[in-house]
Order: structure tokens, then sequence, then C-alpha cells
């Protein structure tokens, strides 16, 4: 029988990526997932039956052990961009990281890999604490166990570039917090890559992964203004004004009781905003692990396309004007 490997949140935007790749692996595939129902489309990544959605909630031993039982290797996808609920980023980012490596161990699987994030926890965030305490648990109780630590990861389903690129289209000026600070943006199918070597027993250890390019925010920002031919003023706002901004946003939520999400702004990622997103000059990354990554110019006109004037048009538009008469 083909192995079997659960990937924890295996129906998010890295996971789906690494589900597929697994299952052109020839491995069984159990995606777990809090809504089952909502990840069906995660079974044609391979033949009838190698790839399944499960229920699980990475806040209960019980739930997390019954997704693993019978696993070869684990990978463990599920991660908060800000507090929801009971799904806080300590519940989830550290002690849900810790619980699937703990019962991991205590169930004899080998191998695991771990998603994490180049975070420097100078800047006190609760994303970024949260991150380094979940990578101490994993290893305190899988100490052989990968650790992938890209930098912003952009792809179709991105919400990177695809979030200013919908701004673009919101008027004049396009105003951005942390407009200085630098970010190496990494194809999401080469994160992919790297995990799947790690489920495969390839390599171990820690990994940051950035892609070829470093900019500023400032200047990816002006990248995705030509892909998706607008002209806009981008204004860098300082940070003052974007605590301010975040403390708007979360009122907002406040006041309507979780009715409204605050998914503009928060006060922890305009701490975030506030350090480099880069490769550190001594880690390991993609050339230890034999990868070339992708540069996003090779990637992002494929789905921005939607944010041009015209849409799809918006090409023929150009030609058109080009023709003599």
């Amino acid at each position: 029988m083909s192995k079997l490997v659960t990937i924890y949140g295996g129906s998010g935007f890295v996971g789906r990526h690494i589900a597929q790749r697994m299952a052109k692996e020839g491995w069984r595939v159990r995606v777990a997932v809090r809504r089952p129902n909502e990840a069906m489309f995660v079974k044609p990544y391979g033949s009838v039956g190698q790839v399944e959605p499960v229920f699980c909630n990475v806040r209960d031993d019980a739930s997390v052990a019954g997704a693993m039982a019978g696993a070869d290797a684990v990978v463990n996808c599920v991660g908060v961009l800000s507090d929801r609920g009971k799904n806080t980023f300590d519940a989830v980012q550290h002690e849900g990281a810790e619980r699937i490596a703990r019962i991991a161990a205590a169930q004899g699987v080998d191998t695991m890999v771990h998603l994490s994030a180049i975070a420097d926890t100078a800047c006190e965030s609760n994303y970024a604490t949260t991150k380094a305490l979940g990578e101490e648990g994993v290893l305190q109780h899988m100490p052989n166990a990968m650790i992938l630590r890209p930098s912003v990861i952009f792809g179709q389903d991105d919400g990177f570039f695809n979030r200013f690129a919908s701004m673009s289209r919101m008027g004049p000026f396009l105003p951005v917090v942390g407009g200085a600070t630098k970010f190496q943006p990494v194809f999401v199918d080469d994160v992919a890559k790297a995990a799947v070597m790690g489920v495969l027993g390839q390599a171990e250890g820690v990994y940051e992964l950035g892609g070829p390019e470093v900019k500023t925010l400032r200047g990816w920002v002006n990248e995705i203004l030509e892909v998706v031919h607008r002209k806009r003023i981008v204004m860098n706002l300082p940070f003052w004004v974007g605590n301010l901004m975040a403390f708007g946003f979360g009122l907002l939520q406040a006041l309507t009781f979780g009715l409204v999400h605050n998914s503009v702004l928060t006060k922890d990622q305009v701490k975030l905003l506030r350090l480099d997103n880069v490769v550190s000059d001594d880690a390991k990354g993609f050339a230890d692990l034999g990868i070339v990554p992708l540069a996003p110019e090779a990637i992002i006109a494929d789905y921005l396309w939607r944010y041009r004037p015209s849409g799809q048009y918006d090409a023929i538009k150009d030609s058109a004007r080009n023709l003599k008469v």
C-alpha cells in the first residue's frame, strides 16, 4: 500500500499545492481541515480515493490524533493572519503546531514538515512571536523536522499582489504603510516543492525561502501598477497613521461584535511592516535544496490581468491603438 501523508491546512493557499504534488508522487493524501465540505476541490488532485479531506481542529488533541492515524508523514500549514474567535495566534501557530508535533512523536511518525515564516521577533508582533514559539514546540518533539520560513508568498490566490492590484481600482491614490520595508516574494509552488522534499526525506533542518528579487513594498506596488496598466500616486503613510487606521478598523470590528472582521490592517500587521521580510545572509535556502525559484514577473501577469481597466480585453485595446489606418 502507498504511503500516507496528513496535511493540516491542506486546502489552504500553500497546502493545496503540497497536496497536489504529494499525490503526483503516488502518496495517499489526507487533507485535515475545519470544513471538509468546502475542501472537496482537492479530491481530483489524485485518482479516486487518493486525496481525501477530513475534519480536524488543531486546538483539540483527539481531533489532531484522529486525522494523523496511520500517517507516515505530517505537514503543518495551519496559520492565521489575525486573531479570530478561538483561533488566536497562540492557539493556532504556537499551541497548534506543538500539538501536531507532540502527537506525531507519540504515534511514531518519522517525518514532519512545518510551514513557518520569516518573522523577526524584534518587532514584538504576536504573529512573529507565535511563529517562533511554534517552531520551538515542533523541534522539541520532532527534532528532525523540516522548518520552512518563506517570505511573503505569491500565486494566483495570494493576498499580496492581488490585494494591492485590487486597491489600485479605488482611486488616483494608493496608500501603503511601510513603503520602505523590503520583501522577497516567493512563488507558492516553489515552497511546495521544498515541502515535498522534506516529506520524502530528502531534506531536514531550517530553510528560509525567498524569491530571486528583493524590493521595497513601494517598489513592488509600482510593479503591480505596471502589470495592471494603471497610473496611481503611491502614498507612503507614516507608521503612526497606520496605527490610527488599525485602531479604527479594530474598533469597528469590536462595535459590530465581529460581524465586520478587520481584514484591512491590524496593529500587529503594522508592527510587522516595520522590519524587512527577506532571507538572512547565513540561512539555508533554495540553493541548498537545488530549487531555482521563479521571479514574480514571470507569473503575476497571468492572474493580475483581471484588475486592468478592461480586464482580458486590455491587451487587445493596446494592440488596436498601434494599428495604422
